[in-house]
């Protein structure tokens, strides 16, 4: 070794071996809400009793068949119900007397054969049409 350099480390000089490393990260915390979550679907009730709309208007978004179609409505293939014709909301409970003999029936209605089951159904009542045309003369 170079004498230089001895008496260098042995007055309390050392040479730059280490080097200084910075953080590049900071550590990662607990997060509520992690990216991987899908967004909300906002299934629901979009019209409500009482509403006036027009023919393809949605009136419910469903995942499995919480409501049913009645007068005027449609149902969709993903359960969807949409009016059919312009008109007034309805919204009613009615009873149902399903097949007993079916098994879905059986399965989906178990321990309920002696009572009285009531489902929601949405109606579309169409308005009357406006009586301001008047026959002139026909051909």
């Amino acid at each position: 070794m170079n004498t230089s350099i001895i008496t260098r480390l042995n007055q309390g000089f050392l040479p730059l071996l280490s080097s200084i490393r910075n953080a590049s990260k900071k550590t990662g915390g607990s997060s509520r809400n992690p990216p991987k979550h899908p967004r909300p679907k906002h299934r629901g009730w979009k019209v409500q009793d009482g509403h006036h709309v027009s023919a393809g208007t949605i009136l419910v978004t469903q995942r499995t068949t919480r409501f049913h179609p009645g007068l005027n409505v449609g149902f969709g293939k993903n359960g969807t119900l949409f009016a059919m014709e312009h008109g007034k909301v309805y919204v009613t409970c009615e009873k149902i007397d399903p097949n007993w003999e079916h098994t879905w029936v059986q399965r989906c209605y178990a321990g309920r054969e002696g009572q009285t089951i009531y489902k929601k159904f949405f109606n579309v009542v169409p308005e009357p049409q406006h009586q301001r045309f008047k026959l002139i003369d026909e051909v």
